[in-house]
Order: C-alpha cells, then sequence, then structure tokens
C-alpha cells in the first residue's frame, strides 16, 4: 500500500566528519567540526566529549574544544567520499537510492527474504560496509524513508505496523524542520504523536504545505515511498564523448549540460522528477549505475550538483574505473506532473525565469563558472560585508549568518551602490591608497577644517561641506556638495585581538543638498564614500 512499503535505511553517523578523515587524512578520532555558515553541523565524538554540538558558532565551539580542528563544509567531499560506501551496499543487495551523502535507502522486502529476515539482512549490509571501506553505521527498518532514518538513528528495527507508535514518542524536533518545532513547542505540542493527532485540514490551514507534509511523516505515512512508477524511456538524456572523461572538472561542466537537457525535456512534458538514476559507461566497457533521490523536485541546478557529486566519486574514488567515462546517461525517475508549471495567481508560468536561468547557464559553460555570479545577502556590519558574490546555480549561502546584533552595523535603509570591499590594509594605516573603487572624499565643517571622529567617536564639529569623489556611471561627481543632514558615527573594531588583521574605522550617513545621499568611512585619517544610496 502506497506509504506503507517497508524501507531499510543506511546510515553513517557523522559523516561529514568521516569525509574529511577518508579525503583529506585528518583523524576522525581528533576533535573535528565541520562548519557551515559559520555554524557546526557535524562533529567527531572527541569533539562531543569537550562540549561541542551541533549548531553552536565557531568562536563558541573553539572556546569550550581549544583543540578542535575546523573544516569548512563541502558537499562534493561528501558525495565523493560516500560512493565506496552506497558500492558496498550494492554488493550486497539491489535497488539502492542514495538519500543524501551519508544515507542510502532500499526497499527491505527483496533483502529480508533473500537472508531470511530483516535482522539478518541488516547485519550482512553493515559486516559488508564495514569490511569493504573500514567505516561504521548503521541501520534501521521502518514503514517510509523517514521512519527509517530516525530508526537508523537509534538504530532499531521496527516492527511491522508499529510505525506510528514508535513516532509517536519521539519529540517535534526529530522532524528537521526547527521554526516548525519552535512553534509547536510554544503551543504545547511536544511529541510527534501529539502533532499527528492535530486535524489535518487545521494543520494545513494553520502551518501551510510544509507543515501539512511534516503532519504526514508524524504519523507515519511516507509521502513519497521509494517504488515510484518508471518513466517513459524517451525522456532520458544520453552523451557520448570524443575523447574519455577522466577530469572532475570537466565532468563539473557535463554535468551542468546534461542538468539543463534533461530539466528541459522534463518541462517540456509539464513533469518533473524526484530521483535521477546516472548510468556511465567506460572506455573498456565497465558499467556504473547510481540511483539518487531528492526531498522534493530535482530542479536543473540540484541535477548538475548530483551528477556532479557522482562524477567526481566515481573519477575520484578508490574503486575508480580503469578507464575514463565514454558515455553518460541521465535517467528520471519518480516523474511526477509539475503543478508549479501551471498558471499562478497573477498568471505567471515560471516560462521567463526558466528561459534567463537556461541562457546564464549557457554563458556560464562558455566563460567558466566565475562568469556568471549572483549576490547573497547575509550578516555584517559593513554594506560590503553583507554581500556574498556566489556562482549563478550554486548554493545561495549567506557567507555570515544574519542572526547576530552585529554591533556597529548601519541601520535600514541599505544603500544600494556598494563600491568595494574594505581594506584593512587601509585601515591599519599600512597603505596610502583608499580601498579599490572607493571613491575619496574631503570632509569640512563651518570653518573649512577636516572633520575627524576621536577615538570617543565624538565628531569634531558637525560636517559642512564634501568635495571630490567620482562617484562612477549612476553618482557622477560629488564636486563641493554641501551637508543638509547626517546621522552617526557608527564605530567598527574588528579582529583588535590580531593587529595584522585589525580594522578600525567609522562611519556616516550624509544627505547632501543635490538630494543624493551617501555612506561615508573614516579610516587611517581619510575619508572614503563606502557606499551610495537610491
Amino acid at each position: 500500500m502506497i506509504g506503507r512499503v517497508r524501507t531499510l535505511l543506511v546510515w553513517c553517523p557523522d559523516w561529514p566528519v568521516l569525509a574529511v578523515e577518508i579525503v583529506e587524512s585528518i583523524p576522525a578520532t581528533d576533535p573535528v567540526a565541520v562548519l557551515h555558515a559559520n555554524r557546526v553541523i557535524a562533529c567527531s565524538e572527541a569533539a562531543r566529549a569537550a562540549g561541542v554540538r551541533r549548531g553552536l558558532r565557531k568562536r563558541e565551539a573553539q572556546s569550550r574544544c581549544p583543540q578542535l580542528t575546523v573544516v569548512e563544509h563541502d558537499p562534493d567531499r561528501d558525495a565523493r567520499a560516500f560512493e565506496p560506501v552506497v558500492a558496498a551496499v550494492e554488493q550486497v543487495v539491489a535497488g539502492v537510492e542514495v538519500v543524501r551523502p551519508g544515507a542510502c535507502a532500499l526497499a527491505a522486502r527483496g533483502p529480508a527474504r533473500y537472508f531470511g529476515g530483516e535482522e539478518r539482512a541488516a547485519e550482512q549490509i553493515v559486516e559488508q560496509v564495514a569490511q569493504a571501506c573500514g567505516v561504521e553505521c548503521q541501520v534501521g527498518i521502518a514503514d517510509g524513508v523517514f521512519a527509517a532514518g530516525l530508526a537508523a538513528r537509534a538504530g532499531q528495527l521496527v516492527p511491522v505496523g508499529e510505525t506510528a507508535r514508535f513516532l509517536a514518542g519521539l519529540p517535534v524536533e526529530a522532524l528537521d524542520r526547527p521554526e516548525l518545532a519552535g512553534l509547536l513547542r510554544r503551543l504545547g505540542v511536544s511529541t510527534l504523536g501529539d502533532f499527528a493527532a492535530l486535524p489535518a485540514g487545521d494543520v494545513l490551514a494553520r502551518f501551510g504545505f510544509d507543515g501539512a507534509l511534516a503532519h504526514h511523516q508524524a504519523a507515519g505515512r511516507d509521502h513519497r515511498p521509494l517504488a515510484v512508477r518508471r518513466p517513459p524511456p524517451d525522456l532520458d538524456v544520453t552523451e557520448t564523448f570524443d575523447e574519455p572523461l577522466d577530469r572532475v572538472d570537466t565532468a563539473a561542466f557535463v554535468a551542468r549540460a546534461l542538468g539543463e537537457r534533461l530539466h528541459a525535456t522534463l518541462a517540456g512534458y509539464g513533469l518533473a522528477c524526484t530521483r535521477l538514476a546516472i548510468e556511465a559507461v567506460t572506455a573498456r566497457g565497465e558499467e556504473l549505475h547510481r540511483v539518487w533521490r531528492h526531498d522534493g523536485l530535482l530542479t536543473s541546478a540540484t541535477i548538475a550538483d548530483r551528477v556532479r557529486w557522482q562524477l567526481g566519486g566515481w573519477l575520484t574514488g578508490r574503486d575508480r574505473p580503469s578507464a575514463g567515462i565514454l558515455r553518460l546517461r541521465l535517467i528520471p525517475d519518480g516523474v511526477l506532473a509539475h503543478a508549479g508549471l501551471q498558471p499562478g495567481l497573477w498568471g505567471e508560468t515560471g516560462e521567463e525565469r526558466e528561459r534567463a536561468h537556461r541562457a546564464m547557464s549557457r554563458v556560464q559553460g562558455m566563460l567558466g563558472p566565475e562568469a556568471v555570479v549572483t549576490p547573497v545577502s547575509g550578516g555584517g556590519r559593513g554594506a560590503a560585508d553583507q554581500v556574498r558574490m556566489v556562482p549563478w546555480g550554486d548554493e545561495r549561502v549567506p557567507a555570515r549568518p544574519a542572526e547576530p546584533p552585529w554591533p556597529g552595523r548601519i541601520p535600514p535603509p541599505q544603500p544600494v551602490t556598494v563600491y568595494s570591499q574594505f581594506d584593512s590594509r587601509a585601515a591599519r594605516g599600512d597603505s596610502d591608497r583608499s580601498p579599490p573603487g572607493s571613491p575619496p572624499v574631503a570632509v569640512h565643517d563651518r570653518v573649512g577644517e577636516p572633520v575627524v571622529v576621536s577615538a570617543r567617536l565624538a565628531v569634531s564639529a558637525p560636517p559642512l561641506g564634501v568635495r571630490g569623489g567620482a562617484l562612477g556611471v549612476r553618482g557622477g561627481a560629488l564636486g563641493g556638495a554641501e551637508v543638509t543632514g547626517w546621522a552617526g558615527p557608527w564605530p567598527v573594531d574588528e579582529r583588535w585581538w590580531a593587529p595584522a588583521e585589525s580594522v578600525r574605522r567609522a562611519r556616516l550617513q550624509v544627505g547632501l543638498s543635490d538630494g543624493r545621499a551617501v555612506l561615508l568611512s573614516l579610516a587611517g585619517g581619510a575619508w572614503t564614500v563606502e557606499a551610495l544610496y537610491d
């Protein structure tokens, strides 16, 4: 029955840490933490013993464990290192689907019948992974992928028909939706059983579609089981190469182009897929096959990511093929009608957005991944600090979390044109030049004397005029504009504990008589224009 498929899930605890050990030879027995957006997402057992936990900021984690080795999160590394584990599982059973690096799932019925029971099948898989890869894993079996994942973390085999009871006692944090879990806690709903007991209609009305999906999972019903109908063969995308593919950087461009083709083919039929099968044939006739599943509809970018990860795993793994890849085939699986292609409230179909995305991707394929970038806003004190440029199609993750209060941050509204990243050497007086692109200006008071800011943040006199500063095509030149209003100063004294990297400056928001507004920055006794307001 749909939603009640017995699922076996293989889970490798602390996989990002184990991937670091496999790829970068940093022992997982040492205190190690993997960070994403300046927060711990995984840590070793030694780090946990010292008090490091998921969600901690880097500085707090290092204060709890001074010997902590910090490594940045790398999804490509995790996927490449996980390929031998999936291959080891596939030597015992068939039909393995990669849920994410560190976890893979399969239907439990076949292995249980072959090995004489679910417990025996789980033992065989754990033993095979340990012998082939030297990696410890845990197996969980339950009805559905979600429940099987929680069972794997607890190392349990949930009996048939007991999945709802198993889930009922777990806290709502098991849904891995922090905002929803916090809201449910405030409403007095603390367990998955309490959440599942709420009427489905009321949950949908109060929490929306994502909340309804979580409610479905809390009741032990898998909205997307492993067994999904196979797509028509004409949806497959195949590419044959004149020269065997044996380099990861070349594979990245191939992945992006094939992902675009597959996504365009599916979009032409009004379809999207939730699983992706990747098949490859080497120059010596070796056949490789892997299935990736995704928690949602696969877009062109997510398809490209999984193809790139898989090719990297095949080409750089321990059991890599003896020759380069000559033919690559993408097979969409779990094909569904893409409701997002239907007209929305205002009549949009997303066609223009998809066309622009394909055009950007083509330009990127010709000029390189860094040729097309897009800004991502995040936390920071300066206007330039709050923007990170990421290549088109990559994960849009802020460089810094926006949650901290960021003392010294300029109040809203935010400027529109930011001239450059602040140069710490100019702030320390080690360089006579201004930050690249920041127009230098002179700020004077009523009697023509330069305006300065003391160490106690006292302005020597109210600014009356600003001279100089070629602001570019949009801003023109300041000339000798008079100051009609100003606010500040906002001080910044960053990394004062490291003199070689310290930055100290003060900033003013200034309105000018010609109607413009600028953000001025004082560092090393010199004023520059840091940003321009619209």
